[in-house]
């Protein structure tokens, strides 16, 4: 698509979306929604066709993707075969808008995505893709409960992120705003009686995971994903397990054990009722005195492989 000659005379910010839970996905359509009715934004979505739900920061290399353009009021929007990293990749390549986006923001998401799980997520990896080619990004995830939670929620949680998205925005057109890292927004269950904004840091909360044999015959609903709702594509999923599970063993995954945090992070700040804004970078450095263990094994390691050499 060739995009050098088009001149774009909208002076709004732009901002485009994506998502791992798939462009149909109630939370994306409903914070385009909301950004679109506020009137101040160009809206771009470019958003994976089908649910892509804890693939991490996986993209498509040899093979090439598919991008149709898709129907959202207020919006220009392609649904994508890839990843969420390749549809933020694409929508800010200059390839397939005509413009790059001012701000990028992934979500929201259906399931939170705190401490470890943020290594797993796809709407992570969406915006963590924008901040490695230096463009302001936001995650954002609301932590949907079953028996609690609606859809209306979504809504809720997009009308509570404008301020956020407003400041970011004005930082950016001041050039105040730092690239040396994007954000992370998770939304509390009640997300009505937020008790506000706070900002925290990444925790260590995880769900251990254990696997158990399972029949075609005997497979339910999708686990969290990353944390998703169960869905109807269960039963097709059940479909694709009979065809090849003739000969093959089937395991699926189950949460064993739940591990929180004890201080001030994200996870628990989420579970007192918080809205968790939280600074991330593209790397998790290894904490405590490792370098300093590794600084003085490596020589014996070498010294003692040399010696058993002779």
């Amino acid at each position: 698509m060739e995009n050098s000659t088009v001149v774009n005379n909208d002076q709004r910010p732009t901002i485009m979306v994506t998502n791992d839970d798939g462009i149909d996905a109630p939370g994306l359509r409903a914070l385009v929604r909301v950004l679109v009715s506020t009137n101040r934004y160009q809206v771009l979505v470019c958003a994976p066709d089908s649910e892509k739900s804890a693939v991490s920061h996986c993209i498509t290399w040899r093979n090439p993707i598919s991008a149709q353009r898709v129907d959202i009021d207020g919006a220009t929007a392609f649904a994508v075969s890839g990843t969420p990293a390749d549809c933020t990749s694409l929508g800010i390549s200059n390839a397939i808008f005509p413009m790059i986006p001012d701000l990028v923001i992934s979500g929201i998401n259906m399931g939170s995505n705190c401490g470890y799980h943020i290594i797993y997520s796809g709407t992570v990896a969406g915006a963590r893709e924008a901040f490695f080619n230096g463009i302001p990004a936001i995650s954002m995830s609301y932590d949907w409960v079953g028996g609690k939670s609606n859809v209306q929620d979504y809504s809720i949680a997009a009308e509570a992120c404008l301020p956020i998205i407003s400041a970011v925005l004005t930082e950016i057109k001041n050039q105040n705003y730092p690239l040396g890292c994007f954000l992370n927004m998770d939304f509390p269950t009640d997300i009505a009686n937020h008790k506000g904004y706070k900002l925290t840091k990444q925790g260590k909360s995880i769900f251990k995971m254990g696997w158990r044999q399972v029949t075609a015959d005997t497979q339910g609903g999708k686990m969290l994903s990353t944390m998703t709702m169960e869905t109807d594509s269960a039963s097709a999923a059940n479909s694709d397990l009979r065809s090849i599970s003739q000969g093959h063993l089937l395991f699926k995954r189950e949460v064993r054990e739940a591990r929180g945090d004890n201080d001030d992070t994200d996870h628990r700040s989420l579970r007192e009722g918080y809205i968790t804004v939280t600074p991330l970078g593209a790397l998790s450095q290894a904490e405590g005195g490792y370098q300093a263990y590794f600084k003085d094994l490596l020589p014996r390691l070498v010294a003692s492989l040399s010696s058993s050499a002779i």
